[in-house]
């Protein structure tokens, strides 16, 4: 097993988390937060928009199975890059999209994606997700891990994450865990 790391941050963790535990070759996800300046950020602090940081995931894989690129393809497929530090109603820098590489290889292959992506048209705007390394990482407070997966009725999760997830699920079908495969 080839084991690696990528950090993505597109918006809300909840929702993010809850597209790659289903990604087959993702071997484990947890929600956190990156790119600020403030050591050991909580929740509210990070939602206060003045710690600097984004809410990100880190996502461990095995290379073996699914490539970076496959991750960042769903990355860009869940959520809007073209609208500064903003998804839909959530609004603040922590909601930024971003990279977080952790090596040269990460930010060559992200940045020569977006440009990839851009070139095309994709989006029909210009994308807007930074591509930076990856300086500290702080774990979210337990009660964000799997937040979607035990909270599916609560309100957000209804209205933003759960349509998320299936388009996604649908989107890539042939790409989900099989049924009962941990993640």
């Amino acid at each position: 097993m080839d084991r690696r790391t990528a950090v993505l941050g597109g918006g809300c963790f909840w929702c993010t988390e809850a597209v790659y535990l289903d990604l087959d070759g993702v071997l484990a996800v947890e929600p956190g937060y990156a790119g600020g300046h403030v050591a050991s950020p909580t929740y509210e602090q990070v939602c206060g928009g003045e710690t600097g940081h984004a809410e990100v995931v880190r996502i461990e894989y095995d290379a073996d199975r699914i490539s970076y690129r496959d991750l960042l393809q769903v990355f860009f497929s869940i959520h809007d890059p073209t609208t500064l530090n903003r998804q839909g109603a959530d609004v603040g820098t922590q909601y930024r999209s971003t990279v977080m590489t952790l090596d040269d290889a990460q930010r060559e292959e992200a940045e020569a994606f977006i440009a990839a992506l851009g070139q095309e048209n994709v989006f029909g705007s210009p994308i807007v997700t930074e591509v930076v390394p990856l300086s500290a990482w702080h774990a979210a407070e337990d009660y964000h891990r799997r937040y979607y997966e035990r909270n599916p009725h609560q309100g957000y999760c209804m209205v933003v994450v759960g349509p998320k997830v299936a388009k996604f699920r649908k989107q890539f079908a042939g790409r989900l865990k099989a049924a009962g495969t941990a993640g």
